[in-house]
């Protein structure tokens, strides 16, 4: 199935990307411009210095891919055009609510608000011109905002797991970007593949049994690139300075003030990080929040004095450590051991599903697959334990790190291991999730 194009863009990652004249009409506004200037990866070019990608190429290709996906879906179910047109559009307006430095600053909100950047998403849609262009094109703003964060009710539930989850076009774009522009070749899978194999099953997407090994690829893909980029540990030694940076200047600077959504659109990156390197050193807080910029943009950066990698195996619970009041209560025991003031020591406790989400948020169980018995089309359910090199990752993976200025390693490192070594042993997987 071809829509009309009017446009094309020329991109590294998968070529020419065609534009339709809706696509192309909020391309040009300012909300999705904006993403022009909030970097994918947050921090990540400081480590790696080609990723220097933007939220805005990365809407851009996932329009393309979730394109891709409705093309295929299409041979073999009844996909309009004009649901391939919503696919695509909730693709490209699916990060459009991001705010500066991505995920970092989705940390700093979590402190004051319980809204994320799919909220945001959702009311730039809905209250903005895009609003006005999708309804002057035949479409619902309110349809294709929920299905853009995956929480459309009303329709297959297949369309949310083509924007969300473990075979989204949000997955599939951002490893490809994310490998090429790193440099890191773990993200190098063969989405193609797993797109060309897609069908629908019982409202949900599946593919077929023969693609299992790129699928498996693809999670195992993810799974390195947290480790290898997403994790990597002076990565978020950089972006741990930014978001403690965000938070203490955040009463001053009004970050998460978000009623104004003409202002949001002023936060990109660089525009923060000048306003926090701009701070008049007025109280401590702000003299740390304006030095830890500083640092941040001269890559002087915090030092790991501890590190531990943990798989587990529990489901449904978020992380070791996650609880803002458990973090607390550690850094004034590191401080004790140590020595030291709880203000230079850093607690990291990044932490994800080895296996994606699904659409509902929920970790991805299972996978469906098509098999062919005796010329009938059989969809049989595949537990992701059960995939041969997937299930040995099946679970939570959790990394457990201490930072601290380079004055401060050498005293910092002896307390870390007498505290961590048996907090990180102790502590169990029931520890309440926090959200």
């Amino acid at each position: 199935m071809t829509l009309r194009s009017v446009a094309g863009i020329r991109d590294p990652v998968h070529g020419y990307v065609k534009v339709t004249e809706v696509e192309r009409s909020i391309i040009d506004t300012p909300f999705v411009q904006r993403l022009r200037r909030v970097h994918q990866l947050a921090g990540s070019y400081l480590v790696y210095p080609g990723a220097v990608h933007t939220r805005f190429e990365h809407v851009i290709g996932a329009m393309h891919v979730a394109g891709q996906i409705a093309t295929s879906l299409s041979a073999t179910s009844e996909l309009g055009e004009d649901c391939v047109q919503e696919l695509r559009l909730a693709a490209l307006l699916h990060d459009v609510g991001h705010g500066p430095f991505s995920h970092m600053f989705e940390e700093v909100l979590a402190l004051k608000s319980k809204e994320t950047h799919e909220d945001m998403s959702l009311r730039i849609v809905r209250e903005t011109v895009i609003r006005d262009i999708i309804g002057e094109h035949g479409f619902s703003a309110s349809k294709i905002s929920s299905l853009s964060v995956g929480r459309l009710e009303k329709g297959p539930r297949f369309l949310n797991e083509v924007i969300a989850g473990g075979l989204s076009a949000d997955i599939m774009d951002y490893l490809l970007r994310d490998s090429y522009f790193t440099g890191v070749e773990y993200g190098k899978v063969d989405i193609q593949r797993v797109i060309d194999s897609m069908q629908v099953g019982d409202s949900h997407l599946v593919i077929d049994e023969a693609a299992l090994p790129a699928f498996e690829a693809l999670l195992l893909g993810r799974y390195e690139m947290f480790k290898a980029v997403y994790f990597h540990k002076t990565v978020r030694a950089a972006e741990l300075m930014l978001v403690r940076s965000m938070q203490l200047a955040d009463s001053t600077l009004g970050l998460t003030e978000l009623s104004n959504l003409d202002r949001y659109l002023n936060l990109t990156d660089e525009v923060v990080l000048h306003s926090l390197t701009s701070l008049r050193p007025a109280t401590a807080e702000l003299r740390e929040a304006r030095q830890l910029a500083l640092d941040f943009r001269e890559r002087k950066l915090v030092k790991c004095v501890f590190e531990r990698l943990m798989q587990r195996r529990a489901r449904g619970v978020r992380g070791l450590f996650t609880d803002d009041t458990i973090r607390g209560r550690l850094r004034r025991r590191l401080a004790k051991e140590a020595g030291m003031n709880t203000g230079s020591i850093f607690i990291d406790v990044p932490t994800t599903p080895s296996i994606p989400y699904s659409s509902s948020k929920e970790v991805l169980k299972s996978v469906g697959l098509v098999r062919w018995e005796g010329g009938r089309r059989v969809i049989v359910t595949m537990p992701i334990g059960q995939l041969p090199l997937v299930g040995s990752i099946e679970g939570f993976m959790d990394v457990l790190r201490v930072y601290t200025e380079t004055r401060f390693r050498g005293q910092l490192e002896g307390a870390a291991r007498d505290v961590f070594g048996d907090v990180a042993q102790t502590q169990t997987p029931e520890t309440p999730p926090r959200r």
